[in-house]
């Protein structure tokens, strides 16, 4: 059921939403260039490595040694919004169609954090990744690691389809009120870096 509401509703939402899409397509490669699509590896149902697909948010900027600019120097207005507004998700409805991800579900997070997790915060990978989570709807960027993964594993362990459905309606409110917003830090959280509790 939850396979089927999936692909249903992200299929309907690619075909109704595609002309604001090809709006932020624009506006991001005339603002902050080439490509309009950011792809980056993520670990999905079972740890099984994916494309996730998102518009990107930030320049190509580098210094004199060819290095990037760190992400604040590079995040534009432009990108801001879109993080804030969550539209630089969109793409992530293919994704949820090709069947990488659910559109409810722990957020797809780097892959560099898979050896960092303990045993119960691995576990948030028994479910496919989704577009929007627990924890985004208690908090987003406002939300600690810790609390974050405990979100994860939560869902997991008592996920339904009535609670995805409160959470997508939870998400909505969430993105319109600006809720755990952290504009100071760009939209974004410090890195995860490991549990302190190794063995839990």
């Amino acid at each position: 059921m939850k396979r089927l509401l999936d692909i249903l509703v992200s299929a309907f939402l690619l075909l109704a939403l595609s002309l604001p899409m090809l709006v932020v397509f624009v506006l991001v490669r005339t603002q902050l260039g080439k490509p309009a699509f950011f792809r980056q590896d993520r670990p999905g149902l079972g740890g099984r490595i994916f494309k996730l697909v998102k518009f990107r948010t930030m320049t190509d900027e580098r210094d004199e040694n060819g290095e990037l600019l760190p992400d604040v120097q590079r995040l534009r207005p432009i990108g801001r919004f879109l993080r804030a507004s969550s539209l630089d998700e969109l793409p992530e409805l293919w994704n949820v169609l090709k069947g990488d991800m659910s559109l409810v579900g722990p957020r797809p997070l780097l892959v560099s954090y898979l050896p960092l997790y303990n045993k119960r915060q691995a576990r948030r990978h028994e479910v496919r990744p989704g577009i929007t989570g627990l924890a985004q709807v208690s908090g987003r960027n406002a939300v600690s690691w810790e609390e974050r993964f405990e979100l994860d594993v939560h869902y997991v362990e008592h996920h339904n389809l009535w609670l995805d459905i409160k959470i997508l309606f939870l998400t909505v409110w969430t993105v319109i009120s600006r809720k755990g917003i952290n504009e100071s830090e760009g939209n974004t959280m410090t890195a995860f870096t490991g549990s302190t509790e190794k063995d839990a």
